[in-house]
């Protein structure tokens, strides 16, 4: 397989003008464009650039509105709703960025509740960014129906990354991210992408049967969830609270993040940042005696040290794509 080696700035240059070529605005492309190539940096290839290749059909057909521009209330103190209308869920998330710092600042807790949105990638990036300014970060995602109920047969209930990230005083931050299917989504559909086959135990075809498929599985079939009933009952939780509380689609409402055309996906996402001091407890300090206590045990490392030492790493050497995912998206639009 070729690859090509290009900068993070080429990167973001790349996704943006495929997007703009596929009529979304300027500032839309910019901000999902930074999201992609955030998460090529830490190694979520399935979140990264190849995303361009299912959001372009999208904006041209208007199942995503390229041109949106997210709404911002605030119902009360220390929240905030953000209205993406139906366009990408990115400068939506950048909105509640900005103002999450400032409610926990003033009300020792923020959250920032987004509806009628779509897929919000690599999670991780927006909790970590939250904890490298000193907050605890939580943020829950609903997603398009892929798991079914613990001994139910149609999936209800999305794949419903859960992301959290603390500050170490001493450290990089603590990053925990993960989907509560047994492998993300992304995976799957990185592996259609390329032909390739998925291992057994990953998802179950539209029979219930175990599939090797990445076709199978994404198309009728149902993913497995992490712990089996537990990561059912998890997903579920999420579905609530990233769905319910922000009037979004549930899973089994919500179109395909895949399929180029048909209805806006409409999904939502929550986001938490808590002032680690805010219960006038010593949180910063405690945080870092667990982290230590982690790091003390032989082998053990605190979550999230593997994705900052690739993202070190390509930031300083670059980033490696395929020579035909490069060409695919440069081809974008025309």
């Amino acid at each position: 397989m070729t690859t090509k080696l290009i900068t993070v700035d080429e990167a973001r240059a790349l996704a943006t003008d495929a997007l703009v070529r596929c009529k979304a605005g300027p500032r839309q492309a910019a901000s999902v464009a930074n999201a992609l190539v955030e998460a090529e940096l830490i190694g979520q290839e399935g979140h990264g650039l190849r995303r361009l290749l299912t959001y372009a059909p999208q904006v041209l057909s208007g199942k995503v509105d390229g041109q949106a521009v997210p709404e911002l209330r605030r119902p009360r103190a220390g929240t905030i709703s953000i209205n993406a209308d139906y366009g990408f869920s990115y400068p939506a998330i950048d909105i509640a960025m900005e103002q999450l710092p400032v409610l926990a600042n003033a009300n020792g807790i923020g959250i920032a509740g987004i509806r009628s949105s779509h897929h919000a990638g690599a999670v991780g990036v927006f909790v970590e960014k939250l904890a490298q300014d000193g907050f605890v970060a939580l943020m829950f995602v609903n997603t398009p129906a892929a798991i079914a109920p613990w001994n139910g047969g149609k999936p209800l209930y999305g794949t419903n990354p859960i992301a959290f990230a603390a500050p170490v005083p001493w450290a990089e931050p603590l990053v925990i991210d993960l989907s509560l299917s047994k492998v993300a989504r992304g995976k799957i559909m990185t592996a259609q992408q390329k032909g390739e086959e998925i291992p057994e135990g990953w998802a179950l075809d539209a029979d219930g049967k175990p599939t090797t498929d990445p076709e199978m599985a994404l198309q009728g079939g149902t993913m497995l969830p992490v712990g089996d009933a537990k990561g059912a009952m998890l997903a579920l939780m999420v579905e609530i609270i990233a769905a319910a509380l922000t009037g979004s689609n549930f899973g089994f409402e919500a179109t395909s993040f895949f399929e180029p055309g048909g209805s806006a996906s409409g999904t939502g996402q929550v986001i938490i940042a808590i002032d680690p001091g805010g219960l006038g407890a010593q949180g910063l300090a405690r945080i870092g005696v667990m982290a230590a206590a982690v790091q003390g045990q032989a082998e053990a490392r605190l979550p999230g040290r593997r994705r900052q030492q690739i993202r070190a790493k390509r930031i300083m050497h670059g980033l490696e794509i395929d020579q035909d995912l490069f060409e695919r998206i440069s081809a974008l639009g025309e």
